[in-house]
């Protein structure tokens, strides 16, 4: 029989009880997955190292924090295109944690296969396992949905048997802190020589969850909760005595809901101290003094969310205003909010149920003429499992089942759309992409960007978004040219077409041979049928 079907490598209850007890060592690596496709272009491997890099997410971190504290012997790793991300760690592992998105599962599944072939336990968490944990479950020994401590503890002790979905059941309550993660920020956000470089970004999370239900966002039911406040103070000063000047990002779903309590941290630090950071946050909370607030502060760049200019106007501060009147009410707030904050990127929706016709596109132009500072980010509406709108467009027969989870990112649409056809839908997108990084947008976004680092930082996005072109312009000659094609995005076939395959085998590289094409048609998965052994401690 072949390693690969013999299962990990199982503890004895002796070997329980010692790993419980702190005496024997458990061989852990982490691994996150911050791309699922291995980049050898010059200028886009230039953008992976400086720009994919730095989006290393914090549990990872933490999980290696905690390892470490109930003394195992612990080797984490990201990867963002660089090389082969099983040479990343070492072979002969017990146990092995990865971390990914859902447009890295494909290389995940093919790792965790990879892994099982030599006996070693194989643990999925990250946005990918809360959202389809019942196909993760295909692939790895454990899923994890909601971790803590005592999750990783348990895992490492043996509690599990293979094929477990995990819960701790309760909300995140504290995490290590930047001190005792400082291992693994070096590792994934520092150069080679141990230093941070000018594009170090040290992840950092002040709160969980969010107060608004946006269906699309895997969060709309989580909520809203503040970590311990003097954690974060400690961890504000502890970098700012040892690495005054990097930037921070708070990985929070929504900074700063409780505006107050927060900034009011940040402002104990004195004016000359304060490390500059990111956030992501509603504009509903960004007014009056609390823009000179986070400018006084050292924010340097912020995301909020627009998403629609027919809906979501709640979280944008608008009340019920919609079309032309929330263009020019948005445009005047973030005007106001560049004068205190240099970066501002803004993330739109488009595709949606209540988008029809030229109108989405023509408002959202208008608002990047009207605010060429700010960075737009377009994004296709992504079933991801857990959310009101998977279970939406799961009910209504409208998710292509099957396409591989791996494609559920842009440019590729996993969906039927209401309101348009998919070969008007490509021809809207790109008229608004390639809008989006005209010479007269970009060098206008240049000029008022004080920032030489922000003005890097968005010549290489816009390269990025010129590979964005050319994807989408591929995807419409092959609508063009191929009819089963075009007949598949209308769900006038369940046949995946041979493009996806292509795709597929593209993006895994030398992997490509461990996934089956069975292996590649998900599980669609609601989650309410899920049923985590949830702990209770």
């Amino acid at each position: 029989m072949e390693r690969a079907h013999q299962g990990p490598k199982p503890l004895d209850s002796h070997q329980v009880k010692l790993v419980a007890a702190g005496v024997w060592t458990v061989k852990v690596g982490i691994l996150e997955l911050l791309l699922g496709v291995p980049t050898t272009r010059g200028l886009e491997s230039i953008g992976h190292h400086l720009i994919t890099k730095q989006y290393a997410s914090i549990m990872p971190q933490a999980i290696a924090a905690w390892c470490r504290q109930l003394g195992h012997e612990v080797f984490y790793a990201t990867y963002y295109g660089q090389s082969d991300p099983k040479g990343l760690l070492p072979d002969d592992l017990d146990i092995v944690f990865i971390g990914c998105y859902t447009r890295a599962s494909a290389l995940a599944y093919a790792l965790s296969k990879l892994y099982q072939k030599e006996r070693t336990r194989t643990v999925i968490g990250g946005p990918h396992a809360k959202s389809f944990p019942d196909d993760c479950l295909r692939f790895f020994d454990l899923v994890v949905l909601q971790c803590d401590k005592t999750v990783v503890s348990d895992i490492l002790s043996g509690v599990y048997s293979p094929h477990t979905i995990i819960s701790s059941g309760r909300t995140l309550s504290d995490l290590p802190s930047v001190e005792e993660r400082m291992p693994e920020i070096k590792a994934s956000a520092f150069s080679r020589s141990g230093r941070p470089s000018f594009s170090t970004i040290i992840p950092m999370l002040a709160s969980v969850g969010c107060p608004y239900a946006c269906n699309f966002c895997t969060d709309w039911n989580n909520p809203y909760s503040l970590l311990p406040l003097d954690r974060l103070e400690a961890d504000l000063r502890y970098l700012s005595h040892h690495w005054p000047g990097v930037k921070l990002a708070f990985h929070d779903p929504n900074f700063a809901v409780k505006f107050d309590q927060t900034l009011e941290v940040m402002e104990r630090l004195p004016p000359n101290a304060r490390n500059p950071y990111i956030v992501e946050s509603s504009l509903s909370l960004l007014r009056g003094s609390r823009l000179e607030r986070l400018r006084d502060t050292n924010c340097i760049y912020i995301a909020p969310g627009i998403e629609s200019w027919s809906s979501y106007s709640n979280k944008t501060g608008v009340g019920k205003k919609s079309g032309a009147e929330k263009v020019m009410l948005l445009a005047d707030h973030l005007k106001l909010l560049h004068k205190q904050v240099p970066g501002i990127q803004v993330n739109f929706i488009f595709g949606l149920d209540t988008d029809e016709g030229d109108e989405p596109v023509e408002l959202t132009k208008q608002f990047i003429r009207q605010t060429s500072f700010a960075w737009p980010v377009i994004n296709i509406p992504m079933p991801f499992g857990g959310t009101p709108l998977f279970d939406q467009y799961l009910d209504e027969g409208r998710i292509l089942e099957s396409v591989p989870f791996t494609f559920y990112y842009f440019p590729y649409l996993v969906t039927t759309l209401k309101n348009y056809d998919p070969l008007v839908y490509y021809q809207k997108l790109l008229d608004l992409l390639v809008y989006s990084v005209t010479g007269e947008v970009f060098w206008r976004r240049q000029w008022t960007t004080p920032s030489w680092t922000l003005r890097f930082f968005y010549l290489m996005r816009t390269l990025g978004m010129g590979r964005q072109v050319q994807q989408v312009k591929e995807i419409l000659k092959t609508m063009t040219a191929d009819p089963q094609f075009l007949a598949f995005h209308r769900r006038e076939s369940a046949v995946l077409p041979e493009f996806y395959h292509r795709e597929y085998e593209r993006q895994l590289g030398r992997y490509a041979g461990l996934m089956s094409r069975e292996d590649r048609t998900p599980v669609l998965t609601p989650a309410s049928t899920v049923r985590p052994l949830a702990l209770v401690k």
